[in-house]
């Protein structure tokens, strides 16, 4: 009896080997999939029609999944039926509602820290795409800029190559220069120097990677919006910049077609190596775009605004390197020196570098978004808005 149940054993794994081999010929020469397939772990394979339901071969870590862009990406990698890796720090219950993005089961999250290369590499051990959308718009003192945008991203980028992952994307910054123009500080942006050798470190270490420079990104919780729509931002009820606005030009991209490019380019398989601008479809100059932000909000000239040059004011450097001291964690109204000095940086689009458009990604218009966007900072929101009681705000003019 026991050599009887051994033989249909052996039987019975002959026939399961010889199905897959089936299978895996079937992958490879059908018209559906004509790529060869990279490994035959059944795992691996793609199954289910398409969908959420579905696997789609992608195996994904997202670094900072928990941030502002973060979510949009989780969210469209587990529509098209990704696996999702959710590394996270610090409170797990912050990361816990990712777990709707996908599927059950799809959605897995791992603790870990920047530092821990340990840890990085349990994330990624089993993943075919690694994100790095790791990043600080300021300084605390437990992580430099140098710290997350070129150490961070290094170690990231050399991790996964060792791991064997086949492609790693970094999301990195337009305008990113090794000398940055000063307007607010003495040295200029901190930033987007070290976002520039961040980009320079990932290539170093991942020569494939797959890199994004996006503009400002604007969405539900961003840093752009609600950056200027925040009273701390304001003095009174006046809007200082720099020659007041008339001299910076604006490219800003939605947050969800920026996450939709990054989707795109994992899918796509000649993205290897490749640098993308993420810009929206229109330049603005930041004056237009104030003015007509504060239009939107129903807080135009009658209601108070208008805009002042900064150089000659003093007082507001106090209150930005006052609100640094008080709150060097979280800065209130995202209001310290580095957002400001980045924020009068013209957005330049370089000719012969790829945008999202190449990606097959339809850009969304400001004027289009930013209304609904920014509904929650109205004046007068006790008013009915069926009743047109307010004039409608006229269009941005946008630049040719």
């Amino acid at each position: 009896m026991a050599s009887l149940i051994l033989v249909s054993g052996v039987q019975l794994a002959k026939q399961q080997a010889g199905l897959l081999g089936v299978v895996c010929i079937r992958a490879n020469y059908s018209t559906d999939a004509p790529r060869k397939l990279k490994t035959t772990n059944v795992a691996a394979i793609k199954r289910g029609t398409g969908g959420r339901s579905s696997f789609n071969g992608i195996v994904a870590t997202v670094f900072g999944s928990t941030g502002f862009l973060g979510r949009y990406v989780c969210n469209k990698l587990g529509k098209i039926g990704s696996q999702v890796i959710i590394p996270y720090r610090a409170d797990h219950y912050e990361a816990l509602r990712l777990k709707l993005v996908g599927d059950l089961g799809q959605v897995l999250f791992h603790p870990y820290d920047l530092r821990d290369e340990d840890a990085i590499r349990k994330a990624v051990k089993y993943s075919n795409v690694v994100i790095n959308l790791v990043g600080r718009d300021w300084e605390t003192k437990n992580f430099s800029f140098k710290d997350v945008h070129v150490d961070g991203a290094r170690r990231l980028a050399r991790i996964a190559r060792e791991a064997g992952v086949e492609k790693f994307v970094h999301v990195s910054s337009l305008n990113g220069t090794p000398t940055p123009q000063p307007f607010f500080t003495k040295d200029g942006s901190k930033f987007l120097q070290s976002k520039y050798y961040g980009e320079l470190a990932v290539r170093e270490e991942f020569p494939d990677a797959i890199v994004f420079r996006p503009a400002d990104i604007y969405g539900q919780e961003d840093r752009f919006l609600r950056y200027y729509a925040h009273i701390w931002r304001r003095q009174f009820r006046a809007m200082p910049l720099w020659y007041k606005g008339e001299r910076t030009i604006k490219q800003p991209v939605f947050c969800s077609d920026l996450a939709q490019g990054i989707v795109n380019a994992i899918k796509d398989p000649d993205s290897q190596g490749q640098t993308y601008q993420a810009v929206g479809p229109r330049r603005y100059k930041l004056s237009v775009l104030l003015d007509w932000f504060h239009q939107v909000m129903r807080k135009d000239a009658k209601w108070g605004y208008f805009r002042y040059d900064l150089r000659y004011d003093p007082t507001f450097r106090m209150k930005a390197l006052f609100t640094e001291f008080v709150c060097p964690s979280f800065p209130v109204g995202d209001v310290h020196t580095q957002r400001i000095e980045r924020e009068y940086v013209t957005d330049v689009v370089e000719k012969g570098v790829p945008t999202l458009e190449d990606l097959g990604v339809n850009l969304t218009y400001m004027e289009d978004q930013v209304p609904w966007e920014l509904r929650p900072y109205r004046a007068a929101q006790y008013y009915d808005a069926e009743l047109d009681e307010f004039e409608k705000p006229t269009p941005p003019q946008f630049i040719q």
